[in-house]
């Protein structure tokens, strides 16, 4: 599937599932380094680096098949700029490549 063919819920499939991943191998290396970790030291690892305003947005996202979608009374085009203003902390390569997909599908659908 060519990137332009690609939904804001495919998209936020790729982000949560990279987020689950981080998040196991950071729970992995803290269980080999401490195997009693307490529930509390293992959930601050769940919400690392992640900015709790974006989390609405993508769980938005998750739920819209097309650009040409809404979520309540906000369109695809909202939820997206939404999502985009509220991650400008996450980095990295899949950070940019999601971002500019995202700004890509904004701009063709206006």
């Amino acid at each position: 599937m060519a990137n332009s063919e690609r939904s804001p819920y495919t998209i936020a499939s790729e982000i949560i599932s990279d987020f689950k991943k981080e998040q196991n191998e950071r729970i992995a290396k803290l269980l080999a380094k401490k195997p009693d970790a307490t529930p509390f030291e293992i959930s601050k690892l769940t919400w690392q680096k992640r900015y709790f305003g974006a989390v609405p947005y993508l769980s938005a996202m998750a739920s819209l098949n097309s650009m040409k979608d809404s979520y309540g009374w906000d369109s695809a085009i909202m939820i997206v700029n939404y999502f985009l203003s509220n991650v400008s902390t996450w980095k990295g390569e899949t950070a940019k490549r999601i971002k500019k997909e995202l700004n890509d599908m904004v701009k063709n659908a206006k």
